[in-house]
């Protein structure tokens, strides 16, 4: 596997000679250890973006489609490899690896190459005797940080637009989490992307990361993590007034109406927190149920957790695997015991399996917290398999309960009545509702959410706003001197 920076085409070393180590959180074995970039490595990067925009934004904008459109292919021949590399690197189980991370990465990369040659600028009307249009043009180097939770279709999430709109980019993937990313660096090289476009640089955040924030020539940055690490980078981007797209963290209000189909909506409330560990910023980590039907619910949906498999993600049919590293495994157990503090009630779970062949593992059994909507654990993104239970009698309890927190990321709702859920889809503060379903994501679809949950978008038209920057054109169509210049 792949282990070193690509930078200009190349892979290379760090100037450093740093090297970071990545494990397998199944077993915290050692997989690997990749080149560790820092800031000389990043204005290197830099350089040879810099080097390479001209070209690339003046190429076609239909052959810059093509390449990904080819990337696309590239990434579909290697599918079983880029699942089961993505299964060893984050413990996210290879069979979701392998049916949905590589495709929706496939589909993203298909979207903005066809995009590429199809985000439009506008004519507005302006005054008599003038013809106004307006560009769209690309911002031009493109800072973009990866997490570890999805790295595999998260870069594609950044990568793909950026290209399709004409940008060069220097993404640095997670530190705990960087394989993926340096495969697909390969591919990008495969399939012809000319010299300094893409640049790849694996690092720590207060090292590389620090350095995307504050480079004088990176005139955007993406973001995708912590809403404490999003506040920093707007400190640190602050010299250059660097344009931001951040997606930052989320607290999902996942409710259940008396009047819902409860066999999907207990399906659907698994699917939203016990998912890839429960390690999503979309999460519906906050489950909100009418009184009249919380407790057959949670009967069946304790059940349900009870009843997923837990297991080396590379088994075909293990459920949840383990959480990306210790030190996350340890952050989710402390709200556990947190929760028992405040006077919750733990339904299930709320500890490490007891089975041995899992000890090596960073595993937390799935877990269901009853709890106060002001107790931490229902303020705070955990980040986990676990979800707080709260109930209520109205729909304006529903309303008030998910509104109640700083976050606004995702948030569903399940209901038959139709009035009630468009009614609620309005009310509800945050960038995307789902209706009787959870974490559907398509890259036609803006992607992101609001209060301390970030802002800007990924994906769809919305996103190829975030990495262009509009140009007015003004023509003076009779070609004569003005009237506002005329003397009286």
């Amino acid at each position: 596997m792949q282990t070193r920076l690509f930078i200009n085409g190349e892979f290379v070393d760090a100037l450093s000679g740093a090297s970071i180590p990545v494990h397998n959180p199944f077993d915290n074995s050692l997989i690997c250890e990749v080149a560790g970039a820092e800031a000389a490595d990043v204005d290197r990067a830099v350089a040879a973006a810099r080097a390479a925009l001209p070209g690339w934004r003046a190429m076609d904008a239909a052959d810059r489609g093509l390449l990904l459109l080819r990337l696309a292919d590239a990434i579909e021949g290697n599918a079983d490899e880029l699942a089961e590399l993505e299964a060893r690197d984050t413990g996210h189980p290879l069979r979701d690896t392998r049916n949905l991370d590589v495709p929706r990465t496939v589909r993203c990369y298909r979207y903005f190459g066809g995009m590429a040659d199809k985000f439009e600028g506008f004519v507005p009307p302006v005054y008599p005797g003038f013809l106004n249009y307006v560009e769209r043009e690309p911002v031009g180097i493109v800072g973009q940080i990866v997490p570890w939770n999805f790295p595999l279709m998260f870069t594609a999430w950044k990568l793909a637009p950026a290209l399709a709109a004409g940008n060069c980019v220097i993404m640095k993937p997670a530190e705990l989490t960087p394989l993926s990313s340096l495969r697909i660096a390969e591919l990008v090289r495969d399939v012809g992307f000319p010299p300094g476009v893409v640049n790849i640089l694996p690092g720590y955040g207060h090292t590389a990361g620090a350095r995307l924030a504050d480079h004088p020539e990176i005139g955007k940055l993406s973001f995708t993590g912590s809403t404490e690490t999003g506040r920093n980078i707007v400190r640190m981007s602050a010299g250059n007034l660097k344009k931001l797209q951040l997606e930052l963290g989320g607290k999902g209000a996942n409710i259940v109406f008396e009047d819902a189909n409860i066999t999907a909506a207990v399906n659907g409330a698994a699917w939203a927190i016990f998912h890839n560990q429960g390690q999503a910023c979309i999460a519906g980590s906050r489950l909100i149920l009418q009184e009249a039907i919380a407790d057959e619910f949670l009967e069946r949906f304790i059940g349900l957790a009870r009843s997923i498999r837990l297991g080396d993600p590379l088994d075909s049919l293990t459920e949840m695997g383990p959480l990306t590293s210790k030190e996350h495994q340890q952050r989710v157990l402390a709200y556990c015991k947190l929760a028992v503090e405040e006077g919750g009630e733990i339904l299930t779970g709320g500890k490490v399996p007891s089975d041995p062949a899992l000890a090596a593992g960073f595993f937390v059994e799935p877990t269901i917290v009853r709890a106060k909507p002001s107790d931490r654990i229902c303020q705070e993104e955990v980040f986990g398999p676990f979800v707080s239970v709260t109930t209520f009698s109205s729909d304006q309890d529903a309303l008030v309960i998910a509104n109640d927190v700083p976050y606004g990321l995702g948030s569903g709702l399940w209901t038959n009545n139709l009035q009630r859920a468009h009614r609620m889809a309005r009310e509800i503060r945050a960038g995307m509702v789902w209706i009787n379903s959870y974490k559907v994501v398509h890259p036609g679809s803006p992607f992101g959410g609001v209060g301390k949950s970030g802002y800007g978008r990924e994906m769809g038209f919305e996103v190829m706003r975030e990495y262009t920057q509009p140009k007015s054109v003004w023509v003076n169509v009779d070609a004569q001197i003005s009237p506002f210049y005329k003397r009286p």
